[in-house]
């Protein structure tokens, strides 16, 4: 098929040239005096996207998911209760693997397309007058769904219920793209992955503990070996890591922060909810529905859009993929065949996410969605028209 694939998927997202480049280079010795000068100064522009300066970041050659695992196995031990929300398919899978490395997990459930229930969340607390619940789990952007939580609003919870439960962040499609505040919402263990807003391929789980959670690991009790912070900690002291890392990576990821520093992060999260809403415009125009039930609740990283009843999203899906070399996400689990997801993080801008919307909007009317053709594509374009900054008449 001529000309190359739009992937839109929420996550990998489109790798720069740029990065891609500064990832070409050749193996090099990762215990050689001078990789340092590599190590050290990505560990601390780290610390400025996840804005903090009291946090430790950490970077494994693993995935978001490992990240789970670094953050819970690090500081809990077996048999010790957890409170989490399953709201959709990616908050279900971290109950489920702290389940399997022997976690008691106190889940809520919650209708797909909603997120923290605040006051439920505070009222959980309060009724543990023992304390049991040692850690709060939070997936802040759900991507199964297009669901963004309050993590401003979990603290002020947290904080009322004069609980001491440790504060954790899955921020694996939120970091880099979305605001996030490590020490202002005095979150103790955030995670993220190198796929999405950090605009590099899979391969890197980047993290970020507290000084209270740091403390945890001397009492935590869950087996842990490959996916120690102490081994971290004992090497990247010195700015080495305890095993063979991704080279390219590691020097992807150097230019990946220098681009978002360049930028700015209220800059990239003000980029972000501008693409994002002119993406709801579309599906405005198309007079469908998201996922996400209330406008609190959207996200600026993906949305999640349900198809109308008698059609399948997995052949909007199957159109866009074959006929316009268009990838979008697919529905998850409970979701399954009833949305597609077009994923807006990471590198890009208006041109190109229009060719999203006008992709979806083809493959729509092809599948028979009576969608007008156009009103998406017009709907988002006015908007970023109409919010574009200006430019000097030359």
């Amino acid at each position: 098929m001529p000309g190359r694939n739009h992937l839109f998927v929420p996550g990998p997202t489109t790798v720069p040239d740029s990065i891609l480049d500064a990832m070409h280079v050749p193996m090099e010795d990762h215990r050689a005096p001078d990789f340092p000068n590599l190590v050290k100064p990505l560990l601390e522009d780290l610390k400025k996207i996840f804005q903090t300066a009291t946090g430790q970041c950490f970077i494994f050659p693993a995935t978001g998911t490992a990240g789970w695992e670094v953050a819970l196995a690090n500081t809990l031990s077996p048999g010790d209760k957890v409170l989490s929300f399953r709201f959709g398919h990616f908050s279900h899978l971290w109950i489920d693997l702290a389940r399997r490395i022997g976690l008691n997990v106190q889940f809520e459930q919650v209708p797909w397309g909603e997120g923290v229930p605040l006051d439920r969340l505070e009222a959980l607390l309060q009724a543990d007058h023992r304390h049991e619940i040692k850690a709060v789990l939070i997936c802040h952007n759900e991507t199964a769904t297009g669901v963004t939580s309050d993590l401003a609003g979990v603290r002020k919870a947290i904080d009322a219920a004069q609980h001491p439960a440790l504060f954790f962040v899955d921020g694996v499609s939120s970091i880099a793209s979305i605001d996030f505040r490590m020490d202002a919402w005095r979150v103790d263990v955030a995670l993220s992955g190198s796929q999405k807003g950090f605009m590099l391929p899979a391969g890197l789980a980047l993290l970020c503990f507290s000084e209270k959670a740091l403390e945890m690991r001397h009492t935590a009790r869950c087996a842990r070996c490959f996916l120690d912070i102490q081994d971290q900690i004992n090497a990247n002291k010195d700015g080495y890591f305890p095993y063979t890392p991704s080279t390219p990576l590691l020097h992807g990821l150097r230019h990946s922060l220098d681009r978002l520093l360049e930028e700015g992060l209220d800059n990239v999260f003000a980029r972000h909810y501008r693409l994002a809403e002119g993406v709801r415009r579309a599906v405005k125009a198309w007079e469908l529905k998201l996922c996400a039930r209330d406008a609190k609740w959207y996200s600026n990283t993906v949305s999640a859009i349900m198809v109308p009843e008698g059609f399948t999203a997995r052949d909007v899906m199957h159109i866009a993929y074959h006929r316009y070399n268009l990838s979008l996400g697919a529905g998850l689990s409970e979701v399954a065949g009833k949305l597609f997801r077009i994923g807006h993080l990471g590198d890009l801008n208006e041109i190109s996410l229009v060719s999203a919307l006008a992709g979806a909007e083809m493959s729509m009317r092809d599948v028979g969605i009576p969608v007008a053709a156009g009103s998406g594509v017009a709907a988002a374009c006015e908007y970023w028209r109409e919010t574009a900054a200006p430019v000097p008449v030359r």
